[in-house]
């Protein structure tokens, strides 16, 4: 049984896997290793088990990092067209849901079959249940395993961020980065729920299982989509993008009927239908709870002609500008990826390599680059796994 590899990649997830493809492609002998039972468990689970592979709207500016220019190289060399390119190269149907986001038309395990068929055709070396032991260097790599010890020239680090840990993520790829010296930036949870406190959380209980569409909005950042109250808080697409903006202490504004001027509407329906109850009136822009609660809670009862301006203007306020101030996150159990990470100073734009440590690599979710929700850090895991893989 062979023990020295050109390379050996930790990890087989979407990184670890067009990591190793890739380089097996070019005739490398590839060790990929993972820990759990079967490879990719994060790609099966995304999308609602469709896999929201990719975004056709893929630019830098909307990833996260604290070098926003660090995944300019990747991206260019590694595109979400040529991901597409490879699908329709296997005959995988999909379609584009919102937004750019592409989603496979059957289950995700298509992805994860087309992946292993391209390591199986580059004779990569795949191995489960494989966990990791100690990972030491002397003039070579040596991951000492459960079942055996394995040495390359060559160590790529695809073990991503501790993000959904029911699925087996751990935060392995910071403690060998600290092992050789190789900077992290504290990492958090990212494209997660977030949890209010006090009247909030009675006002959110309250409304659980209602979404609006809305504009959420943290300092210089926002997002228009929908938003759902849950029983602890907030969620929906729109608090989960901007959970990724969002520090603790921080306030967020939720416009909760993005696109409608509240108080012109209020005037209007005074205006046109003054016998008209406001909860009424709101329901045409609210979903009907939503409006009964907020009518409740500005004790607005009776017909419209009976409210004062200053009433209306207190609603609208309470409606297109919510100032929330979120007292935390439901952490990594519900967050779809991690920002912060693999300190992206220390690494080579062009091949994912650590600077001062020759043969040592950091790909996808383990490094400081964390993309908006929609496909984005799939694409991140594709290029930077591609890049990596050609160097390797």
């Amino acid at each position: 049984m062979r023990t020295d590899y050109d390379a050996i990649i930790i990890g087989a997830g979407a990184a670890g896997l067009m990591c190793a493809l890739t380089a097996g492609g070019r005739g490398k002998n590839i060790l990929l290793l993972d820990h759990a039972e079967k490879v990719g468990s994060k790609i099966l689970i995304s999308g609602g088990g469709r896999c929201n592979f990719t975004n056709l709207g893929c630019v830098p500016e909307r990833f996260i990092s604290a070098n926003p220019h660090f995944i300019k190289s990747s991206l260019s060399r590694y595109t979400q067209h040529d991901f597409i390119t490879l699908m329709d190269k296997h005959r995988i149907a999909y379609h584009e849901k919102t937004l750019g986001q592409l989603f496979c038309d059957g289950s995700a395990r298509a992805v994860v079959a087309m992946l292993l068929n391209e390591c199986r055709a580059a004779h990569v070396d795949v191995r489960t249940s494989h966990g990791i032991n100690t990972i030491s260097k002397a003039d070579q790599f040596c991951v000492d395993t459960t079942y055996g010890l394995f040495t390359s020239n060559k160590l790529v680090m695809a073990t991503g961020g501790p993000s959904i840990p029911k699925m087996g993520a751990t935060g392995f790829a910071y403690t060998v980065a600290e092992q050789f010296a190789v900077p992290v930036i504290m990492p958090r949870p990212a494209l997660v729920p977030l949890t209010v406190a006090n009247e909030n959380l009675e006002l959110c209980s309250a409304l659980s299982g209602i979404s609006v569409d809305a504009q959420v909005i943290c300092g210089k950042t926002s997002f228009r989509e929908k938003a759902l109250f849950t029983h602890r808080g907030l969620s929906g697409p729109a608090v989960l993008q901007i959970s990724s903006y969002w520090h603790d202490g921080a306030s967020i504004s939720i416009d909760m009927a993005s696109g409608t001027d509240v108080l012109a509407h209020l005037k209007e329906r005074k205006r046109t239908r003054p016998k008209a109850e406001v909860k009424t009136v709101l329901a045409e822009i609210l979903p009907a709870r939503l409006a009964q609660n907020i009518a409740d809670t500005h004790h607005m009862s009776g017909p419209m002609a009976n409210l004062t301006d200053r009433h209306l203007e207190h609603c609208a306020r309470a409606i297109n500008h919510w100032s929330v101030q979120p007292s935390g996150t439901e952490g990594y159990a519900k967050a779809e990826v991690t920002v912060g990470g693999i300190d992206t100073t220390a690494l080579s734009s062009k091949t994912m390599q650590v600077k001062a440590v020759t043969g040592l690599y950091f790909i996808g979710e383990a490094v400081d680059v964390t993309g908006w929700l929609g496909g984005y850090n799939f694409q991140w895991a594709w290029s930077s796994g591609w890049v990596a893989g050609m160097d390797v």
